[in-house]
């Protein structure tokens, strides 16, 4: 499925003038790049839309440790993409999507909510639109989570004061800061050059 280029996320870095379609993302429009703009238009590793099938069929391509099998499959915020080398995909202080080269075998997910399942299980839901099970009654949510590629949790960051954190929507997106107290259900985050007060349940926050 594609889109005109007017309608593509303003946070994907293409320029806005050329061809009048694009390729979209299979899910998560506003929160993922299509594998092919990844390729060709973010890493410069292709040329044109056949080229990147080709790398697809070779299985060149991994997100999160999975085989790629559709070039409009959806690199989500904080996934790992392997393509020549391993990228993250986190965003500049002005917002917009870009590829990090890191050695980094895991990925961090935001936990946006939790619910006690049969068994006393405890599934958890993140903001990439997948969900695990846990038996850690510590994670809780608004909480990060670090999985590695088999999804198994290797690292638990509480959301609390002192942390380390990046906005991930709203009128500051992409910019880091820091928790300096967490109140009912807002936070207060110092930013560089401003202190920011955010509502926990619009996820608009995920601590590092």
């Amino acid at each position: 499925m594609h889109q005109t280029r007017s309608q593509v996320n303003k946070k994907i870095p293409i320029p806005r003038k050329g061809t009048k379609y694009v390729a979209r993302s299979l899910s998560h429009l506003k929160n993922s790049v299509p594998v092919v703009i990844a390729v060709r238009d973010m890493l410069n590793l292709a040329n044109t839309t056949h080229e990147v099938k080709e790398m697809i069929k070779q299985k060149l391509l991994k997100i999160n440790g999975r085989e790629v099998k559709d070039h409009r499959d959806s690199i989500k915020l904080f996934n790992l993409f392997d393509a020549d080398n391993q990228y993250l995909l986190t965003l500049t202080t002005n917002g917009k999507f870009v590829f990090k080269e890191t050695k980094n075998k895991e990925r961090s997910c935001k936990v946006i909510n939790k619910k006690v399942l049969k068994g006393k299980k405890i599934q958890l839901n993140l903001h990439e639109g997948s969900n695990i099970l846990s038996s850690d009654k510590k994670i809780n949510t608004q909480d990060t989570i670090y999985l590695d590629h088999e999804g198994k949790i290797t690292k638990h960051i509480p959301f609390e004061k002192g942390k380390e954190c990046i906005v991930i929507k709203g009128k500051f997106l992409g910019q880091k800061g820091k928790v300096e107290f967490i109140e009912d259900n807002k936070a207060k985050i110092k930013l560089k050059e401003k202190d920011i007060e955010t509502e926990l349940d619009k996820n608009g926050v995920i601590v590092l």
